[in-house]
């Protein structure tokens, strides 16, 4: 464990880079990231490189002590390749090219500018591949911010095509799995394909999950150029790429299979303005960011990096991107890096060192205001370095619950919502939250992981069912709780010939016959249940454990599963879950809102997300005399604590 933070030498005075190395040092950072952004700094002019700058300011870090995430440059093109090579801007819905003159202004299918990134990475990783200040590679920045996954290119178009005809071989395969048969939409070839954009009305559904896949499938090629060329320069450094949280336009899996390390930036504030939390839930937890939905971020990014990750970019201030940016609560940033800590990461990275004073992010803080001043974050910083000790060796073991995220099933309930609120991420992390309400440590997997060792799998959003899945969970051994719309589509995107949940079937004997959304404020009563947004009516031998009042159940039991055939209000996930663990013999608490327990190896760490002080000892039984390493029962606001299990 490690802290870290995000530098960017060209920004400043070459006379300030070694004081800012050696306050780097003091506070505890042992790592830092350069490098991303600075292609026109490499590379001023076509072919002209300048390299005595980033050859300096590397070595002055490493002579700091410091190790380095070099990152490609690739998210910034400069303006002289842009006035080259046109072609390579992504083009949006309407037609016309995203410009330069911001970032992230290029298409991914562009073989152009694939060759052009070939090039810049293969330039640096043989000039510094081998240095030993050089700990990893990060791979451009943050694919798909601003929303870049999409582009209407030619390349794209193209690129789906070839594609298309790779995955189907004939056309008349294709318009099966499409059922283009409907209205008139069959296709002669491959090549009168286009992306599904500017139609009348909505376009084919397999068409756009077709269209989702082949564009997440753009980003891993694109991202292989250069792990590629990395991994051939800079043998022994691992290669990581930053994702962001809410953000679900690719397989992040995917990407991961061909990176040693997963990172993510954690930005809690921004998050909690974006989301579709109730304003109450964003003014309560205003200062602290929502006490599920980074961790849940945390947790898969655990699984998209096979157990190896880090947070590369920490919110250490507010913020300049969300539409209100209030700062932290006193604490929270130490808190929320000891949330990351806890849950696995092996190092929690600030961004950013000095507030820049100057372009776009100037009103984004850092861990130094702009004129060398700490700032707040700083001295928690400071805090967690020398805190780290007291947690040394905690490994990261598997928790005893998982939950299943596939990505192409958040595609197809954003495709086909039928309801206006169905939200499939949020879905995910509400499933989630009513883990860590009963205190419970959560691995969030594919469902192509390993579930052996698990006792508990809940599957909120197993749109798509994959053949041998049931078998796999069977030979687990765990209770597997299921969600709405389990298997309710094929590959194709089409109703299966069994009806939902399809081959989920194998695992409980029960039929969708017909689904309904709810529109907003409608309540259904399901005995104690609330049912809103989403109700199955359901046929099966099996007698519910709770139906409503016009006799539609929604809560099916086996031995080994559970279906749940509405949107699941807390209460009803509360009771379910509260039920499976108590038979499985896993101990659970009733926690409130705003604390959150998370294990890591022989330690257990405490989280108190209120504004308010806690004290452990009114939810944990014998709080006061467990074997603290830091901090104790009482937890302020923002508080952390810690202790050893037996």
């Amino acid at each position: 464990m490690k802290l870290g933070v995000c530098y960017y030498p060209e920004h400043w005075p070459e006379a300030m880079w070694a004081e800012d190395a050696k306050r780097m040092a003091e506070i505890g950072i042992r790592q830092v990231r350069i490098g991303e952004f600075a292609w026109s700094r490499i590379e001023p002019s076509p072919g002209i490189f300048e390299w005595g700058w980033l050859d300096r300011a590397i070595e002055t870090l490493h002579q700091a002590g410091l190790h380095i995430v070099l990152g490609t440059p690739t998210a910034t093109p400069p303006k002289w390749l842009i006035d080259a090579h046109p072609d390579v801007l992504a083009v949006d819905a309407h037609g016309r090219p995203r410009h330069f003159g911001s970032r992230r202004h290029y298409c991914f299918s562009s073989l152009t500018y694939r060759a052009e990134c070939a090039r810049i990475v293969e330039v640096l990783a043989r000039r510094y591949g081998n240095h030993p200040a050089i700990a990893a590679w990060q791979t451009d920045n943050e694919y798909g911010c601003h929303d870049t996954i999409i582009s209407y290119s030619n390349a794209a178009r193209a690129g789906f095509r070839t594609w298309l005809a790779a995955k189907y071989s004939q056309i008349d395969a294709l318009n099966t799995a499409w059922g283009n048969v409907f209205w008139s939409m069959e296709y002669r070839s491959f090549d009168e394909i286009d992306p599904p954009v500017e139609t009348v009305t909505e376009a084919n559904p397999a068409h756009r999950q077709d269209w989702a896949r082949f564009a997440s499938d753009e980003v891993a090629a694109f991202d292989r150029v250069q792990t590629d060329i990395l991994r051939a320069h800079s043998p022994g450094r691992d290669v990581l790429h930053n994702y962001m949280g809410m953000f679900t336009a690719f397989d992040h899996f995917k990407l991961g299979e061909q990176l040693d390390v997963a990172a993510w930036d954690s930005y809690p504030l921004g998050f909690l303005e974006q989301a579709w939390w109730p304003e109450a839930t964003k003014e309560r937890f205003l200062r602290q960011g929502h006490p599920d939905f980074t961790a849940f971020h945390h947790d898969l990014y655990r699984g998209v990096g096979r157990g190896r990750w880090q947070v590369i970019e920490q919110q250490p201030g507010p913020v300049n991107w969300a539409p209100w940016n209030p700062a932290p609560l006193p604490g929270m940033v130490r808190a929320w890096t000891w949330e990351a800590l806890a849950h696995g990461a092996e190092c929690v990275s600030y961004f950013r060192w000095r507030q820049a004073p100057f372009a776009q992010e100037q009103m984004h803080a850092g861990l130094l205001r702009p004129d060398s001043v700490e700032a707040e974050a700083a001295g928690e910083a400071r805090q967690v370095a020398a805190e780290l000790a007291a947690v040394a060796g905690a490994t990261t073991t598997k928790a005893p619950v998982a939950l299943l995220f596939d990505y192409e099933a958040i595609w197809a309930s954003q495709i086909q919502p039928q309801g206006k609120d169905y939200r499939g991420l949020e879905l995910l992390i509400h499933f989630y939250s009513a883990a860590r309400r009963l205190g419970l440590s959560v691995d969030v997997v594919h469902p192509s992981a390993d579930l052996s060792g698990y006792k508990l799998i809940l599957c909120p959003l197993q749109i798509f069912w994959p053949e041998g899945l049931s078998a796999k969970i069977k030979a687990s051994g765990a209770v597997c709780v299921l969600g709405p719309r389990t298997g309710s589509k094929t590959d194709d995107f089409q109703i299966p010939a069994n009806l939902a949940p399809g081959l989920a079937q194998e695992l409980i004997p029960l039929v969708v016959g017909r689904v309904e959304s709810l529109r907003p404020g409608h309540v259904e009563q399901a005995g104690p249940y609330k049912v809103t947004r989403w109700l199955e009516h359901i046929q099966s031998d099996l007698v519910p454990e709770a139906y409503t009042a016009s006799g539609h159940g929604i809560w099916y039991h086996t031995d080994k599963v559970d279906y749940l055939a509405c949107w699941p209000e807390a209460e009803l996930l509360d009771a379910v879950l509260r039920r499976r663990c108590e038979a499985l013999g896993l101990a659970t608490l009733s926690l409130p809102d705003g604390l959150r327990l998370r294990q890591r190896g022989a330690f257990m760490f405490a989280i108190n997300y209120e504004a308010e002080p806690l004290d452990l000892c009114d939810h944990i039984l014998g709080a006061d005399s467990l074997d603290y390493v830091i901090g104790g029962p009482d937890l302020p606001p923002a508080g952390v604590a810690a202790w050893r299990i037996n």
